[in-house]
C-alpha cells in the first residue's frame, strides 16, 4: 500500500514545487515599463573619493589599498597634468556594482577621507556648426528619456535658432551697424579707451573651460598653454565652441575682436568631441588651475544640481584662492526660477544675456536663486547682463561668425575682467584684486536698464569704463548687493514693489549678498542695528538672519521685516538705513584687522491692514522639489523637461499668477512653516498649489478646524498621481549607477487627500486630459487628476477628458481608443464657517509649461472661498450635487513604499517647529494654539531617517533593503502588499506593476492544485480502505 501510494505522488510534488519557484519568481517587465538591468548590473562605476588633505596621488593610492580590504574595486590612474606635477585632493576608482555598499562604506570610515561621490559627467549642447547640420537647442532629456551624462540645460545656439519675436529685438539698422564698425561689441562698451591708455590684458592668465582651441590660431597673438582633460588624445577644438568663447575675451581679428587681446590665454579642454566632461575632469582641471595661479576663469555650463557637493565645493576652493570665476546663468528663460550652477553661486560673477536694444534676451534665465526655499527666499542674480545676441567671434580654422546665449555674453563680460584686471599694476594685483572687489567693481559700475526687474537683470548691463573708475581709487572694504531696496522704483523692486508691508503680514523676507572686498574671510562683527530716518520708522520690526562666517569672499544678510500692530493704520513711507559691521584678519604685512561698514537703504511703502477677505496665504512649506528629490514634471506633455526644478514660488514660476492676485486686489503671503504657524482668523483663504510635501497630524486637525469654526476659505489645486505612471518614469542614471525614480507624483494626492479628509474630499489616480470650456472662457486640463471623493450639497463639474494613466490606456484600448468619460475636475463646498474649492490641475497656473491660463477661474474660486461670492455659472443648479461621490478608502491613491521620503521631507521624520519665515511671536514654538511640542511624524512603511547622504539626487540604492514595518497602510491595496513580501530584498522592482494581478492569481491555482492533489491521494486511501476492510470481514 505505501508504495503504491508514493506512486501517485509526483503530481503534488511538482504542483509543490511549481508553487516553491514562483515564491522566487520575478515579472519580467517589458522595456517600457523598466529598462533592463543586466548590463548596468555587472558594469564598474568610477566614484570619486575626495581626501582631507592634498598629497601625492600615488600616496593616497597606497593609503586606500593598505587600509580597504573589500574586493571589487580599482585605483584609476589620471595621466594629466595636474596629478603628474601637484599634489591632489581626490582620487578616482572604480567600484563593481555588486561591491558598491560594502566597498564605499569602508571607504567612508577612513580617517583621511573626506567623502565618496559618483562621478558625474556634464554633457551639453554646444553651438557653433553651420544651421545646416541640423543642430538644435539639446538638454539632458529628449523625447522623455535621459541621455547619457549629468543633468544640464541647454547652452548657447546658432543664429536664427531662437524664436522669431526675440529675433525681432535686433534691429536690423543695429546689425549694419556692428558690421561696419568691425569692432564688434567691444566698441559698445568703450574697450577703445582703455586700449589707448595702454591697457589691453598684458599679463592676465585666462584660463577658458572648454572644448578647446587650435595652435597657431591666427586670431590669437598669445596662446600661452593648451591642456587636455579628456579621455580624447587632442588638444584641438573640434566644435568651434571654445574657440569662439576665447575670440570674445582675446581675439585679434578685426571683423571679431576681442576686449583684451594680450591676455595670456589658457586653453583647458574639458569636452569631448561628443559635448560630454567629467566631474573628475573638471576637479583636475581646477585643481590645475589654483596651482598655475590663473587669474580669470571663464566656465559657459551650467544646470539645475547645486548639490553636486564635489563640484560646487572645489568652486568655492578655486574662488578662494583668489580666481576671479564668470560664468553663464543659462538659457532657460523667460521662466523664472532657472539659475543655473555655479553661476548661481555668490562667489561667481553669474552673467545674463540682453540684445542691443537693452531687453533681457528671452533665452536667458531668471532668478531668484532656489538653494535657499520653500524655507527661505533666494539671492539677486544675475549679477550683471551683457549683450549676448548676435555676438561675432572667430571660427575653428579662421573668420568670424556669430552666436548667441547666456554662454556668449559670459566671455563679453570675461573679456571686460580681463581689461579691468590689466589695469591693477602687477606687482599690486593681488592685494587689490579678489572675486568680490571684481564683482563690487562690475556692480556698482552696472547701468541699470530701465524696464527689468532685478531678478532678470541684477546689477544691470555691464559698464567697462565706470567699473574702471570705480578700480582706479579702490580701496578694500566690504559692501551689500544690492544696496538698495526701494518699493518706489517699480518694476526694478519687483516684486516687492507690488505689495507694500501692512501689520499682522508674514515677515517680508529680503535676502542680500555680502561682498567682502577686504579678505577670503570674514565675520560679522555685531548684530546688524536698523536706523529709521523719522519716527514713523519706528512702526518697522526687522529681525537678522546671517553668515556665522562670511567665505569664500561672500556670505548672506536675510532680513525678516514685519509692521508692528500699533501700525495697523498707518499709511505712508518708512525709510532709513541697515547697518552691518564686518572685519576680516589683517593682511600680510598689517598688525591689525580690517574693519568695514556696510548700509543697505531701504524705503518701503506700508498701508493700513488690508480686511481678512483680501488676504490669501499661499503654502510655500509644503513643496519639494528638484534638486534633490527626482520631483518629476506637472505636465506630462512636456517630453524636454522632465524635472521639476523651477522652485514653485510666487516669485519665480507663479510670478504671472502673484501679478494677478494684485491686480485683483488680493495681498498674497508666503508660508514657509507648518500650518500651526499661522493665524487662520487673519486670512480670507489659504492657497494649496501643485505640493508635494506630507502633513503633520496637528496640520490636519488645525486645518479641520480653522475651516468648519474659523470661516477660512481653502483653494486647492492639485496635480497628477499615479503610481504606474511613476514606474515608467524611472530611468537608471549611467553616472550614478542607481535607479532615479520619482518620489511623488505631479502632487502627493495621498498625503492631499488625508488632508481634505475631514471635509469629505478625495483625488484620484486618473491622468486627465483635454479641452473645457466654462461660460466661454477655453482652458487645457493638462495631466490633471480627478475628484473621487465629494460631500452631497456641493458643486462638481464634470468633463469628458481621456485618461492618459496606464490603467486609463489599457482601458482604452479596451474601449476602441478614444472613449472619453466624464470626470469630475472642480469641486465647490461649503462646509461649517468655511468655504472649499478643489481642482485638479495646477499648470494652468504655472508659468513653465503653461498652454492656457486658469487665472479667471483661482480668481473665481477665490471670489468664493474668501468673500461668499457666487459666480452663476459655477453655482448653477445643474452641477448641484445631491449624492456624494464616493469610493472606499483602500481605492484610494496610496503612497509609494519602496521610496525613502523622510530624506526628502521636512515633516516626515522631522520636528515640527514655527521657523523664521513665520510671525515673530512663533519662532522656534510649535505654533498657535499647540500643547504638544516637538513631535515627529512617521509614515506607514516610511524609513525615517536624518541622514543626508545621497541629497545630490534623488536616487534609489539597488542593495538596500526595505524597512520591515509593523503599522500597516490602510491605503495600501492587496497587491501592493503582496509583491512587497515576495521582493522585500529587491528595491529595484517597483511594488506596483500594470500586470501585479498576475503572480497571486498563478500562486493561487497552484495552491489549488497542490489541494487537489492531496485530496485525491486522500480519497485512494480510503477507497483501498474500505476494499481491505472487506476482505477482512470475508475472511471471518
Amino acid at each position: 500500500m505505501t508504495t503504491a501510494i508514493i506512486s501517485k505522488l509526483p503530481l503534488s510534488l511538482l504542483a509543490l514545487l511549481l508553487s516553491i519557484s514562483l515564491l522566487h519568481f520575478k515579472p519580467s517587465l517589458d522595456d517600457q515599463t523598466l529598462p533592463q538591468r543586466s548590463e548596468p548590473h555587472f558594469t564598474p562605476t568610477n566614484y570619486i573619493i575626495r581626501f582631507h588633505d592634498y598629497k601625492r596621488a600615488e600616496n593616497h593610492r597606497d593609503y586606500l589599498i593598505s587600509n580597504v580590504k573589500s574586493n571589487g574595486w580599482k585605483w584609476i590612474d589620471r595621466r594629466n597634468e595636474a596629478v603628474a606635477k601637484f599634489p591632489t585632493d581626490f582620487g578616482l576608482v572604480a567600484i563593481e556594482d555588486a561591491a558598491r555598499v560594502l566597498v564605499i562604506e569602508e571607504f567612508e570610515r577612513l580617517e583621511l577621507v573626506k567623502d565618496v561621490n559618483p562621478d558625474l559627467s556634464y554633457q551639453r549642447g554646444l553651438r557653433g556648426k553651420k544651421k545646416t547640420e541640423g543642430l538644435g537647442r539639446v538638454g539632458a532629456f529628449v523625447d522623455g528619456k535621459k541621455r547619457p551624462g549629468k543633468i544640464f540645460t541647454a547652452m548657447s545656439f546658432d543664429e536664427g535658432e531662437n524664436d522669431a519675436a526675440a529675433a525681432s529685438n535686433l534691429s536690423s539698422s543695429w546689425k549694419r551697424q556692428l558690421l561696419m564698425q568691425k569692432s564688434q561689441v567691444t566698441s559698445l562698451f568703450g574697450a577703445e579707451v582703455l586700449w589707448s591708455k595702454g591697457y589691453t590684458g598684458a599679463k592676465v592668465k585666462m584660463a577658458i573651460f572648454d572644448t578647446g582651441i587650435r595652435a597657431n590660431h591666427p586670431h590669437f597673438r598669445n596662446i600661452k598653454e593648451r591642456t587636455n582633460w579628456t579621455n580624447e588624445d587632442t588638444l584641438n577644438d573640434n566644435l568651434g565652441h571654445g574657440t569662439f568663447v576665447a575670440g570674445v575675451i582675446a581675439g585679434e581679428d578685426s571683423e571679431c575682436l576681442g576686449f583684451a587681446p594680450d591676455t595670456e590665454i589658457y586653453a583647458f579642454r574639458v569636452f569631448t568631441d561628443a559635448q560630454v566632461s567629467y566631474t573628475s575632469w573638471f576637479l583636475d582641471a581646477f585643481n590645475y588651475a589654483i596651482a598655475t595661479n590663473m587669474d580669470v576663469l571663464n566656465l559657459s555650463i551650467g544646470g539645475p544640481d547645486y548639490l553636486d557637493l564635489p563640484f560646487v565645493e572645489k568652486v568655492w576652493e578655486l574662488t578662494a584662492n583668489n580666481i576671479i570665476m564668470v560664468s553663464a546663468i543659462g538659457n532657460d528663460g523667460p521662466l523664472y526660477g532657472t539659475l543655473n550652477n555655479p553661476a548661481d553661486q555668490s562667489d561667481v560673477i553669474g552673467v545674463g544675456g540682453i540684445d542691443y536694444s537693452d531687453h533681457i534676451a528671452s533665452f536667458s534665465s531668471r532668478g531668484m536663486s532656489t538653494w535657499e526655499i520653500p524655507h527661505g527666499y533666494g539671492r539677486v542674480k544675475p549679477d550683471v547682463v551683457a549683450y549676448g545676441r548676435e555676438i561675432m567671434g572667430p571660427k575653428i580654422s579662421t573668420g568670424c561668425k556669430s552666436l548667441s546665449g547666456t554662454s556668449v555674453a559670459s566671455p563679453v563680460v570675461a573679456g571686460v575682467v580681463c581689461l579691468l584686471v590689466s589695469v591693477i599694476p602687477e606687482s599690486n594685483r593681488k592685494a587689490i584684486l579678489n572675486p568680490a572687489s571684481m564683482k563690487q567693481a562690475l556692480v556698482e559700475g552696472a547701468a541699470k536698464l530701465s524696464g527689468p526687474n532685478m531678478f532678470e537683470q541684477g546689477a544691470g548691463r555691464v559698464d567697462l569704463l565706470e567699473s574702471y573708475e570705480i578700480l582706479k581709487s579702490y580701496q578694500p572694504r566690504a559692501t551689500i548687493f544690492p544696496s538698495i531696496l526701494d518699493y518706489t522704483d517699480c518694476p526694478y523692486s519687483w516684486p516687492f514693489c507690488r505689495q507694500p508691508l501692512y501689520a499682522g503680514a508674514m515677515p517680508v523676507i529680503f535676502n542680500v549678498t555680502i561682498l567682502n572686498g577686504m579678505g577670503v574671510i570674514g565675520y560679522v562683527e555685531s548684530p546688524p542695528t536698523w536706523h529709521p530716518s523719522d519716527e514713523e520708522g519706528n512702526l518697522l520690526s526687522i529681525h537678522f538672519t546671517y553668515s556665522d562666517v562670511i567665505w569664500p569672499w561672500t556670505g548672506y544678510l536675510a532680513l525678516h521685516m514685519q509692521i508692528k500692530d500699533e501700525g495697523a493704520q498707518f499709511s505712508g513711507v518708512i525709510e532709513g538705513n541697515v547697518t552691518l559691521h564686518v572685519y576680516s584678519p589683517p593682511a600680510q604685512g598689517e598688525k591689525n584687522r580690517r574693519i568695514s561698514t556696510c548700509v543697505l537703504h531701504l524705503k518701503l511703502k506700508v498701508v493700513p491692514t488690508p480686511p481678512r477677505s483680501n488676504r490669501v496665504l499661499w503654502d510655500q512649506f509644503h513643496s519639494i522639489k528638484y534638486p534633490p528629490g527626482y520631483i518629476p514634471r506637472d505636465s506630462l506633455d512636456v517630453r524636454n523637461d522632465i524635472l521639476d526644478w523651477h522652485g514653485d514660488h510666487l516669485h519665480t514660476n507663479f510670478h504671472i499668477m502673484f501679478n494677478m492676485l494684485r491686480d485683483a486686489g488680493y495681498y498674497v503671503e508666503t508660508l514657509g512653516s507648518p500650518f500651526t504657524c499661522f493665524d487662520a482668523q487673519q486670512y480670507g483663504t489659504l492657497l494649496l498649489v501643485d505640493l508635494e510635501e506630507e502633513y503633520f497630524d496637528e496640520e490636519i486637525k488645525k486645518l479641520r478646524d480653522d475651516v468648519i469654526n474659523t470661516g477660512l476659505g481653502l483653494a486647492v489645486f492639485s496635480e497628477w498621481y499615479n503610481v504606474d505612471t511613476m514606474v515608467k518614469m524611472r530611468f537608471f542614471d549611467d553616472n550614478t549607477r542607481s535607479w532615479w525614480t520619482p518620489i511623488t507624483g505631479g502632487a502627493n494626492v495621498p498625503a492631499l487627500n488625508e488632508l481634505l479628509a475631514p471635509f469629505g474630499i478625495a483625488f484620484g489616480d486618473k491622468i486627465l486630459n483635454g479641452d473645457f470650456s466654462i461660460n466661454g472662457e477655453q482652458s487645457r486640463y493638462a495631466s490633471g487628476t480627478d475628484i473621487v471623493k465629494f460631500p452631497s450639497g456641493g458643486y462638481v463639474h464634470r468633463f469628458p477628458f481621456l485618461d492618459s494613466s496606464e490603467s486609463g490606456a489599457t482601458q482604452n484600448i479596451l474601449t476602441s481608443g478614444m472613449a472619453k468619460a466624464d470626470s469630475p475636475i472642480l469641486g465647490l463646498l461649503a462646509v461649517g464657517e468655511g468655504r472649499i474649492g478643489v481642482y485638479g490641475d495646477s499648470n494652468c497656473l504655472d508659468s513653465s509649461h503653461m498652454i492656457t491660463n486658469c487665472y479667471w477661474l483661482l480668481k473665481k474660486i477665490l471670489d468664493f472661498t474668501s468673500k461668499n461670492i457666487r459666480d452663476s455659472v459655477l453655482f448653477s443648479d445643474s452641477v448641484r450635487t445631491d449624492k456624494p461621490l464616493y469610493i472606499e478608502d483602500n481605492q484610494l491613491p496610496s503612497r509609494r513604499t519602496d521610496v525613502n521620503f523622510s530624506t526628502y521631507s521636512a515633516v516626515v521624520g522631522k520636528e515640527m517647529i514655527c521657523k523664521s519665515d513665520s510671525r515673530f511671536e512663533v519662532w522656534g514654538t510649535k505654533g498657535y494654539g499647540s500643547q504638544v511640542w516637538g513631535r515627529i511624524r512617521r509614515l506607514p512603511g516610511y524609513k525615517v531617517t536624518d541622514d543626508e547622504r545621497g541629497l545630490n539626487s534623488a536616487m534609489e540604492n539597488p542593495n538596500a533593503k526595505m524597512s520591515k514595518s509593523t503599522e500597516k497602510n490602510k491605503d495600501e491595496s492587496v497587491g501592493n502588499k503582496y509583491l512587497s513580501l515576495l521582493y522585500r530584498d529587491e528595491l529595484d522592482l517597483p511594488l506596483v506593476v500594470a500586470s501585479h494581478w498576475l503572480v497571486p492569481a498563478i500562486v493561487a491555482i497552484s495552491g489549488l492544485l497542490l489541494l487537489l492533489s492531496f485530496w485525491r491521494i486522500r480519497q485512494k486511501r480510503r477507497r483501498r480502505r474500505k476494499v481491505s476492510s472487506s476482505n477482512r470481514f470475508a475472511n471471518l
